[in-house]
């Protein structure tokens, strides 16, 4: 898959993608909500810049904005990814469906739209409390990472709770996150894309090419504006 244009990631966070993508050239938006998230990319971005193969000026755009009513004009990009299952944070159907119809919005005639999903998640053994990890922290602090799983298997939901916490000496800090996934069968994600005014071209079980099917560790889905 070659962009020819313009590239729009969805969900970028810090970076992961959007970085290296801008660093091989490839003119690239990154939008995300959190500010915190887009910091850490800007960040990630100017420390690169300062090396000798550092980004071209212009390569990278920073966007912070909701995937369901994205803020650029009509056929701008010619691919917009969506990685890391970012459209199963989107619990609510008519908020995947807003998201869909903004990409279909930005997106020129004949752009490709790809997207991957978390197909397992609904299988995912519920449990509470659970220790996942115990370490330390630069300067000595002791980290615990505590999680909790539950499935509302009605809604498609999978919903995850993590607790780091933090001790030092006597004194102890702890940070909650939750993220909720929502699974939407293949099928279903189909029509919901070509209904938004794509045709899907290819589905896929893996990075490299072997062909989709229920049971693949990814589902990826590569779908034409029409």
């Amino acid at each position: 898959m070659k962009a020819r244009g313009r590239v729009l990631e969805l969900g970028c966070g810090t970076g992961r993608l959007s970085v290296p993508i801008a660093r091989a050239g490839v003119p690239l938006v990154g939008v995300d909500r959190s500010r915190a998230m887009l910091a850490r990319a800007e960040r990630k971005a100017r420390a690169i810049k300062t090396r000798r193969s550092g980004l071209r000026p212009g390569r990278l755009t920073l966007v912070r904005a909701d995937i369901r009513a994205l803020p650029f004009p009509a056929a701008c990009f010619s691919l917009v990814l969506a990685p890391y299952g970012v459209l199963q944070s989107l619990i609510r159907p008519r908020d995947l469906s807003a998201a869909l119809a903004s990409v279909a919005q930005v997106i020129a005639p004949g752009g490709t739209f790809a997207l991957d999903l978390v197909p397992d998640v609904p299988q995912w053994d519920e449990y509470h409390d659970k220790v996942t990890f115990r370490g330390r922290a630069k300067g000595g602090a002791r980290l615990t990472l505590v999680e909790s799983v539950r499935q509302d298997r009605r809604r498609g939901l999978t919903i995850f709770e993590q607790r780091f916490v933090e001790r030092r000496g006597r004194r102890a800090s702890e940070h909650r996150f939750y993220l909720t996934f929502r699974t939407v069968p293949m099928r279903r994600m189909v029509q919901l894309v070509e209904r938004a005014g794509f045709l899907v071209e290819t589905l896929l079980g893996d990075y490299r090419g072997r062909p989709w099917d229920a049971r693949a560790d990814v589902w990826i889905l590569l779908a034409k504006k029409v």
